[in-house]
């Protein structure tokens, strides 16, 4: 009899080792200058903290949710485990990523716009992640083990519970979400990237948001916009060139005198 992994522990650590997989490859895609939305030399000198620190961070954050996916899998084990070995059809699955994209998002949105409103929670949670004025990949999940724990950990959570899928399909979801969020922050636009294409939340829109003239505006993460568009929140954009070459992304005009 061979060793077998447990469905359950793949998608606990799959996520993990998908973000830094991930975030390696935006790593040595960084020394493409000319796609890049912020210098090398940006990155190293308007960045608040060590990397070091950032690496420290990021791991504390996935150990809190390792903990909580396995607390989570021991609950709905029982009933998740006899729909995971049936054939769910293209519609069904569909539906629960649609599901989880959109709890997910509609969590985050609300939660993030909280946590720059209240001057308190900026202060001591939210301004963490913000302290990465230039994003980068692996910063992506470089945040307060609090705000990691509400925004991140317990909306992940409500989007599987929500979507009712199986810990099979949430290997899947979970690990296409964490990509989806390292490419936001990557810092990097590059010619024929599918998220590019496919959603306008991207590394350009939410660049925009980690300057200071954007802060309070595109707090959608990590799929769609339309709660920015809904809730007044949306700052367009454009894509210009970047004087000593990359791009940048620039707030359209209405918005340069907020």
């Amino acid at each position: 009899m061979g060793f077998e992994i447990s469905e359950e522990v793949i998608g606990i650590f799959a996520p993990i080792l998908v973000y830094w997989i991930y975030s390696g490859i935006y790593v040595l895609l960084g020394s493409l200058e000319n796609y890049r939305l912020h210098s090398k030399q940006d990155e190293d000198e308007k960045n608040l903290v060590s990397k070091g620190t950032v690496v420290k961070g990021v791991l504390l954050q996935q150990l809190i949710q390792a903990v909580v996916a396995a607390i989570l899998y021991q609950v709905t084990g029982n009933d998740s485990g006899n729909i995971s070995n049936e054939k769910i059809s293209f519609l069904v699955l569909a539906r629960q990523f649609i599901t989880a994209m959109l709890v997910l998002d509609t969590w985050q949105y609300f939660m993030h716009r909280f946590m720059h409103h209240n001057k308190f929670l900026y202060k001591h949670i939210h301004s963490q992640h913000h302290r990465l004025v230039v994003p980068y990949s692996y910063g992506a999940l470089y945040n307060h083990p609090l705000e990691g724990l509400i925004l991140d950990t317990i909306g992940g959570a409500l989007s599987f519970l929500a979507s009712g899928m199986s810990p099979r399909t949430s290997i899947i979801f979970f690990s296409f979400a964490t990509i989806k969020t390292v490419d936001d922050h990557c810092g990097l636009w590059l010619p024929g990237n599918l998220f590019h294409i496919f959603f306008r939340n991207n590394s350009a829109y939410h660049d925009v948001h980690h300057q200071l003239y954007g802060s309070k505006y595109n707090f959608s993460q990590p799929f769609f916009v339309m709660w920015d568009r809904i809730l007044g929140t949306y700052m367009p954009y454009s894509l210009e060139k970047r004087a000593g070459g990359g791009l940048e992304a620039r707030p359209s005009k209405d918005f340069k005198d907020d």
